[in-house]
C-alpha cells in the first residue's frame, strides 16, 4: 500500500503567528538599541568638535557593572527555579535580583552625586552631558524593570503554599510573562555594559 500523500504545507517563517508580547519586547529592543546608536555616534560626533576629555567615571559605575551582571545571573536561576517548580528557591532568586536591582539604581544615583561633587555638571560641556543623557536613559529602562520585579515578587510572596504556587505556575500567560521579562533584564543588562565600555574607551 503507498503511504498517503500529505496535503499539510510548511508554514512560512514570514507568515507565521507570532506570540504578540513576544514580538513587542523585540520591537522594543530595537527601538532601544537604535536610540541608544543614534546617541553613541552624536556623542562621537560632537566630541571631534570639543578640545576636553571625558571625566573619569566614578567608582559606582564600576561596582554596579558588578551588580547588574549579578542580577542576570540570579533572575536566570529565578526562571530556571519557577519552570522547575522550585518555588522557594524563585522566591529566593526573585528577591535578589529586586535587591540587587534597587542596588544599582542606588549606585548610579551616587556615581552622579560623585561626578557633580567633582565639578561634572551637565551643561558645563556636551561630553560631559552625555554620560548623563547615556545613564539617565538606561536608568529608566532599570526603573521600569525594577518596577515589575516588585509586582512578581509580590505575586511569589502571595502564592507561598505549594498549591497557590503551582496554579499560578501551570498558567500559560504567567510563564510567558516570566520569561519575556528574564529576557528584557538580560537586555538591560548588556546594554549597561555597552553604555559602560563605551565611556571607559572614550576616556
Amino acid at each position: 500500500m503507498s503511504p498517503k500523500p500529505t496535503t499539510k504545507l510548511r508554514e512560512s517563517p514570514f507568515t507565521k503567528r507570532r506570540e504578540p508580547l513576544g514580538f513587542m519586547l523585540w520591537l522594543g529592543v530595537a527601538g532601544s538599541s537604535l536610540l541608544f546608536t543614534s546617541i553613541f555616534l552624536i556623542f562621537l560626533v560632537r566630541m571631534h568638535r570639543e578640545t576636553g576629555h571625558l571625566v573619569a567615571l566614578p567608582d559606582m559605575f564600576w561596582l554596579s557593572t558588578l551588580v547588574i551582571l549579578f542580577s542576570s545571573i540570579t533572575l536566570h536561576e529565578a526562571h530556571l527555579a519557577f519552570s522547575n517548580e522550585r518555588f522557594l528557591h524563585y522566591r529566593v532568586f526573585l528577591g535578589a535580583t529586586l535587591l540587587l536591582g534597587l542596588t544599582f539604581i542606588l549606585l548610579q544615583v551616587g556615581g552622579w552625586a560623585e561626578m557633580v561633587k567633582t565639578g561634572v555638571f551637565i551643561g558645563a560641556s556636551t561630553s560631559q552631558g552625555f554620560i548623563y543623557l547615556l545613564t539617565g536613559l538606561h536608568l529608566a529602562h532599570i526603573l521600569g524593570g525594577v518596577f515589575y520585579l516588585i509586582y512578581l515578587f509580590r505575586k511569589a510572596i502571595k502564592n507561598r503554599s505549594y498549591v497557590d504556587s503551582f496554579v499560578y505556575s501551570v498558567n500559560p500567560p504567567n510563564r510567558l510573562r516570566i520569561k519575556l521579562f528574564t529576557r528584557y533584564w538580560h537586555f538591560t543588562g548588556a546594554l549597561w555594559l555597552v553604555v559602560f565600555i563605551f565611556l571607559v574607551l572614550l576616556y
